[in-house]
């Protein structure tokens, strides 16, 4: 046997396997795109069973493409899925930035920083839109209270009471079932994702140049022009890296709408996917097909970014 067979022959099993887990579900999720498959149809029992009698071509994904909701969730997916890429690597780079300098407690809070990328999806969205973001019983609700009773006591104090009798009463916004759901949702999955750019970046900057730092220094470069010419070029790599892995993710979110909305105004397309095999799982299996072509066309652009960065 030559030695290009051995580990090809070698390799064969687990190559088999993944094709395995891969096509077999795409397959399945292909063949029921096409055709009528709806559990509880009672004019129609024959819907009930995926079968070729059932067969619709295209109509699931006219269907779907239809439907009130697809676009909704199409661009809502897109929109939280940027916000969060956005927020996560500004935050990351500033973050890793600040604590990357020598400071007593350095470790604790590194570790404080990193904790909430280990909490659960559910336990996080639970968390931020009962504690945080509710209007009544959350942070959100006694702040916007406690400046409307600052306000108040204001309105009688001499030389400004005038001024601050023309603020009206505030109120706290409402994040759940309504349209800010999904500023809520960017907010709890930053707030859990910023520590993984956080501790990519800080990985980074351990081998970042510091004779090219001392050099800016003694050529008067000041801390703006090294962040930007020194610190940025040199977290080109990872930041890229950040963004496709956290694209994957985030395009994949479910528990967080779920749990904030239960999809009210906020839809994604896993999220439709999800509605739809209540009942229609031709019409769930044809979201998903453009879930997946959604995906592989944001994958593109993303591989392209980090290749092109990976070869500068």
């Amino acid at each position: 046997m030559s030695s290009r067979a051995l580990p090809r022959l070698l390799q064969t099993p687990a190559v088999v396997l993944l094709l395995i887990w891969m096509l077999v579900p795409l397959g399945m999720t292909l063949f029921f795109s096409f055709i009528r498959y709806v559990l509880a149809s009672l004019n129609r029992p024959e819907w009930t069973s995926p079968s070729f009698s059932n067969w619709r071509g295209f109509g699931n994904y006219g269907f779907v493409l239809d439907s009130k909701d697809f676009w909704l969730a199409v661009n809502n997916s897109l929109f939280i899925v940027g916000s969060i890429l956005f927020l996560t690597v500004a935050l990351g780079v500033m973050i890793a930035v600040l604590i990357n300098k020598a400071f007593p407690g350095q470790g604790i809070v590194r570790v404080l920083l990193i904790s909430p990328f280990f909490i659960m999806p559910a336990v996080n969205a639970v968390l931020w839109i009962n504690m945080i973001l509710d209007p009544v019983l959350g942070l959100n609700g006694l702040a916007v209270g406690g400046i409307n009773s600052v306000i108040v006591d204001l309105k009688d104090a001499p030389l400004i009471g005038w001024f601050f009798s023309l603020w009206p009463q505030l109120e706290p916004i409402s994040f759940r079932s309504s349209q800010n759901s999904a500023y809520a949702v960017i907010m709890m999955v930053t707030w859990q994702w910023t520590p993984f750019a956080v501790l990519i970046f800080m990985t980074s900057l351990q081998s970042e140049d510091e004779q090219q730092k001392e050099a800016a220094i003694l050529d008067g470069a000041s801390l703006w022009s090294q962040f930007r010419f020194l610190t940025l070029p040199h977290l080109g790599r990872p930041m890229a890296i950040v963004v496709m892995i956290q694209a994957i993710f985030h395009l994949s979110l479910y528990a967080e709408i779920e749990i904030v909305s239960r999809g009210n105004g906020n839809k994604n397309l896993p999220y439709l996917i999800g509605e739809f095999a209540n009942n229609n799982i031709g019409a769930a299996s044809a979201t998903g097909i453009f879930a997946v072509i959604l995906a592989n066309i944001v994958a593109i652009f993303l591989l392209r970014a980090v290749g092109k960065t990976l070869m500068e």
